[in-house]
């Protein structure tokens, strides 16, 4: 019976530690790199950035705290009003512009075709582009003074145009460029999507008279529904960070006619010193993702609910 008492002490230590650490806790050393990587580069800047937004704070000098006064600023900044306005301009034309593009050529590749593998293909090699890279080269090709598309104006005899340089036509080149790049993705989803339509029902309304445009209609676009949604919302946050693509043609530029959300937060932190100021837009656009999210999650359980 003593010998079996250091053996029955140590039982709760044990069964704490396994509570704790799993069956196998020689597999945290493995995994706790990855652990201090995330802690270090997600969890913690979240956190730092949500008690910056409470601060007045340079990034250089102490700080000191000022309360809400960050967030009350949003509603009297004019260039934030600014901001806000092209981000809306450029998310009303993007996001319907994208999904009905996606879906036309969707269709127009879910067919058996000659080289149909190599159409599906080119219409992917835009996407998988880093957006950095989309931006230098229509860059050159939007050049008011040496781009190609402005030279192929002058052969046809027609005037030329200020494309990114241009205040009034900066906004609309940075969506067809978008455009250009992210189509791909879309047509993909679309793709995959469209094998799921049941042929069944395809058929069924073809024997009852239907019309191509009647089964498109009625029954294909239906059926896509929660993937036109999903892609909605993909498409939305998307356009609502916008960054990386301003950032490589215009900078904000001209006249500051394409200084969107997210590239007046990074204006604001690293340009004008206000880090503060934009810890605080950065939360509420933050909120605003989360919310259309959390949309997106509703009515995929609603989905569920009422097939």
């Amino acid at each position: 019976m003593e010998a079996l008492a250091p053996a029955l002490a140590t039982a709760p230590r044990r069964r704490l530690r396994e509570r704790l650490l799993g069956e196998h806790p020689t597999a945290w050393a493995f995994i706790a790199p990855a652990v201090v990587i995330i802690l270090g580069l997600t969890i913690v800047p979240v956190v730092w950035s949500l008690l910056l937004s409470f601060r007045s704070s340079d990034l250089i000098s102490p700080s000191h705290s000022v309360g809400l006064a960050n967030y009350k600023a949003l509603v009297h900044d004019p260039a934030l009003g600014a901001a806000v306005k092209h981000t809306l301009i450029f998310t009303v034309l993007y996001v319907p512009l994208s999904i009905a593009a996606g879906l036309g050529l969707a269709l127009a590749l879910d067919r058996r075709i000659r080289l149909i593998g190599l159409y599906r293909t080119l219409i992917l090699i835009p996407f998988i582009v880093a957006t950095a890279v989309q931006g230098v080269l229509f860059s050159f090709i939007f050049d008011q003074r040496f781009g190609v598309v402005n030279s192929l104006l002058q052969k046809l005899g027609l005037p030329t145009q200020g494309f990114l340089g241009d205040p009034g036509q900066a906004l609309y080149i940075i969506i067809l460029i978008a455009l250009w790049g992210s189509i791909g993705f879309c047509v993909i989803i679309y793709l995959a999507a469209l094998q799921d339509v049941p042929k069944e029902l395809k058929e069924a309304a073809a024997v009852d008279g239907a019309t191509r445009w009647e089964v498109l209609r009625h029954v294909t676009i239906p059926q896509l529904a929660p993937i036109t949604v999903f892609l909605l919302v993909w498409q939305t946050l998307f356009a609502l960070q916008l960054f990386d693509l301003v950032y490589a043609t215009t900078r904000g530029g001209p006249l500051e006619s394409t200084v969107v959300i997210v590239y007046y937060i990074y204006l604001q932190a690293f340009q004008l010193f206000h880090a503060g100021y934009a810890a605080a837009i950065a939360y509420v656009v933050a909120l605003v993702l989360i919310g259309l999210s959390a949309l997106q999650i509703v009515y995929r359980r609603w989905r569920v609910a009422h097939p």
